[in-house]
């Protein structure tokens, strides 16, 4: 059905008043966090508010000096905002699809473009894939994060979950590559060859090869 009365649209797209957990989807891509005390979320992310919420730009000192630098070298120092107080948020991230992901002392890692908002009881960090640092503008950073709590984040479209198992390692395009399991260290595959130097290669130079037991997350389309 593409046409409503005004009734019929605010029905079918009003919010969801019955559920009052602390992350839930209200669209698939829109997330309602119940905001009681504190919430890490994507700088910018914000849609709408309703309550006593106030919004604070990540400090570069708020986490410590060496995960100031890493933020810093990254570009990303201020790519996290604190939403404090009690109310209502809603978050998005440019129509990507939103997925929750509840931490039981699990370890996941998450590509920095795709993570979207974490409770503040999950520890995280900034980790660098150094073998091709300033080789390539994107996928060189992604964040670490463990402990007890909910994580959300985004994919373009539905994301596919690829299993990695021993001796079967899972190659992918680290600009297509949303989170794995935080045990996992990838590896970078290179395909360097005169073709690829020509502009006549494949256009996939570099892969993430995942190697172990664990998982990959992908995405169908990548950041522009």
């Amino acid at each position: 059905m593409g046409k409503y009365s005004i009734d019929e649209f605010i029905n079918q797209t009003k919010q969801d008043a019955g559920e009052n957990n602390f992350f839930e989807l209200e669209t698939p891509r829109i997330l309602e966090v119940n905001l009681t005390d504190l919430v890490w979320a994507k700088l910018g992310s914000m849609v709408s508010y309703s309550g006593d919420i106030k919004f604070e730009r990540e400090k570069l000192l708020e986490h410590g000096a060496g995960r100031m630098v890493k933020k810093a070298f990254t570009g990303e120092a201020s790519s996290l905002m604190k939403a404090q107080g009690r109310g209502q948020l809603y978050l998005a991230d440019a129509g990507k699809r939103i997925t929750i992901l509840e931490l039981d002392n699990d370890v996941i890692a998450v590509n920095g473009n795709d993570l979207l908002a974490f409770e503040p009881s999950i520890e995280w960090d900034i980790k660098l894939m150094r073998k091709i640092a300033g080789m390539m503008s994107g996928g060189l950073f992604y964040a670490t994060l463990q402990g007890k709590g909910l994580v959300a984040i985004t994919s373009h479209f539905e994301p596919l979950t690829l299993p990695v198992r021993p001796g079967l390692p899972v190659m992918t395009d680290p600009s297509m590559t949303v989170a794995w399991s935080g045990h996992l260290q990838p590896e970078i595959r290179t395909d360097m060859n005169y073709r690829t130097l020509l502009g006549r290669g494949s256009g996939e130079s570099f892969q993430m090869e995942f190697s172990g037991e664990g998982f990959v997350i992908v995405q169908s389309a990548q950041d522009s």
